[in-house]
């Protein structure tokens, strides 16, 4: 005996109707749940940690990328291209408050000389600055 589904397009349209009507509820849900999804979150890392190695192990990340390239760039096009500016404004504060430390390292180190062009001990300089905000990264 076959099963009986609903049309899959009405099924979508219905499902994007109730999406958009639900966006208060969404609001509301969200609004002072922070501290709780941060408990569950850091309680659920052993999780976390034990599902992602699972998943690579069993090549899943590369199967779920595979064959998606038209609808990553249709996505991006579409959506991303739209959303972006956006979210870029919205996030210009956090940028500014989470680069403002990386900033003060490179404001602070003393690089070695710039030698002519072609000449290997210019390489010490990227190391220095790579160095400088690895440390920063890890709180060394």
């Amino acid at each position: 005996m076959a099963i009986n589904v609903k049309d899959v397009s009405a099924s979508a349209t219905k499902f994007v109707q109730r999406a958009q009507a639900a966006a208060p509820d969404y609001q509301k849900g969200v609004q002072s749940a922070g501290a709780n999804w941060q408990a569950q979150s850091t309680a659920a890392n052993d999780t976390y940690v034990a599902g992602v190695t699972a998943a690579a192990n069993a090549g899943r990340y590369r199967n779920g990328v595979a064959n998606k390239a038209s609808k990553y760039e249709q996505n991006a096009a579409g959506k991303g291209a739209q959303r972006y500016p956006q979210g870029v404004a919205q996030a210009g504060p956090n940028w500014q408050a989470g680069f403002q430390p990386y900033a003060s390292t490179l404001q602070s180190l003393t690089l070695p000389p710039r030698r002519p062009k072609g000449d290997p001990s210019n390489y010490q300089i990227s190391q220095a600055v790579g160095d400088a905000l690895h440390k920063k990264k890890l709180g060394q």
